[in-house]
């Protein structure tokens, strides 16, 4: 546990911005994190939290401490009829985590497969893809409050989790630092593979009674081919959230465009797919120099090399501006900008 100064960012985020923090420090255990938040040079300097840099935009250097997750591990803690309790480090990268899932033949991540990022912060946003919420598998999780040190345990209901959203980007943001979650997996598997083109791919591979090995590797699949590789092109996955709009609205926007996709939330409400508007846009493929918008996914914007943070913030709020004037709709960033 070292406290660096003058620290390149550029290998900690997804989008490859080369930005610096003032400080930077890792820590690997529970004691060491304590340990760094205790020391009085670090009291009052600004605190930014980092695991696998996959869900953030760094726009300028940080001018305070940047603390990196490196907590490990991965083990049973309890056991019933149904369900195997897992207990994994906050530093732990997640697409690891589904792998020793897998391995272990327990169910209910599966549909998660290959999500960058790492174990503490999925429970931030509610991580979720192909109709699996991060909320569905999740038993607790052990905090470490930035003020005081002390370990909080966070029940599901105190989370708070709703869609990509959880009590610690709202009234708890940069208050706590997770570092284990426990999940609780399935030993008898319950497979859900009607959402997105899960089906359709397992019939591709010829696949006709499917395992939650299968469904992953399907997931894989999709992801791969809809998605950049983060080490060749720099992203942070899908930029905005799906809007969900009432159903009126909706019904309103179906008679300008007979084609609109949607998926029902609730008997008032509809979630939209973000990526489709984009489209509608004109955005999808577009370049704008060295960044851009992806070419087989309007979701997610794309620093080709060497773009700054302030192009890829701009380039966002200017594909929320289209799609508002257009549709009437307003885009949230899924991505934490700072």
């Amino acid at each position: 546990m070292k406290l660096q100064t003058d620290f390149s960012l550029k290998p900690y985020n997804t989008f490859g911005m080369d930005v610096k923090a003032r400080l930077f420090a890792r820590f690997d255990t529970v004691p060491e994190l304590q340990e760094l938040l205790q020391m009085p040079e670090l009291e009052q300097e600004p605190k930014l939290i980092l695991g696998g840099g996959s869900n953030l935009l760094l726009t300028k250097d940080f001018d305070g401490v940047v603390l990196l997750n490196g907590i490990k591990g991965i083990e049973k803690v309890r056991e019933d009829q149904e369900h195997v309790y897992l207990q994994v480090g906050g530093g732990e990268v997640w697409h690891d985590f589904v792998l020793k899932t897998l391995d272990l033949n327990l169910g209910g991540v599966e549909n998660l497969s290959l999500i960058p990022g790492t174990v503490g912060a999925a429970p931030l946003q509610n991580i979720g893809a192909y109709g699996v919420e991060l909320k569905d598998v999740f038993e607790q999780l052990e905090a470490v409050s930035i003020n005081s040190g002390q370990i909080k345990s966070f029940t599901a209901d105190a989370c708070r989790f709703g869609y990509r959203e959880s009590v610690f980007k709202n009234e708890l943001k940069g208050q706590y630092i997770v570092t284990h979650v426990t999940f609780r997996l399935q030993k008898k598997h319950k497979l859900n593979t009607s959402y997105g083109a899960i089906s359709t791919t397992l019939q591709e591979m010829q696949v006709q009674q499917p395992t939650i090995q299968h469904v992953s590797a399907a997931v894989c699949q999709i992801r791969r081919s809809k998605l950049p590789d983060p080490k060749q092109i720099g992203n942070a996955g899908s930029f905005f959230k799906n809007p969900e709009i009432p159903l009126a609205q909706y019904e309103d926007l179906q008679k300008q465009h007979p084609d609109i996709p949607s998926y029902p939330v609730s008997e008032t409400t509809v979630k939209v797919p973000a990526g489709w508007l984009i489209e509608q846009c004109g955005w999808k493929g577009k370049m704008l120099g060295n960044y851009g918008v992806h070419k087989n996914q309007a979701l997610v914007l794309v620093n080709y090399g060497g773009a700054k943070g302030e192009q890829i913030r701009q380039l966002a709020y200017d594909v929320i501006q289209s799609v508002e004037e257009k549709f009437g709709i307003k885009l949230s960033p899924e991505v934490n900008i700072i």
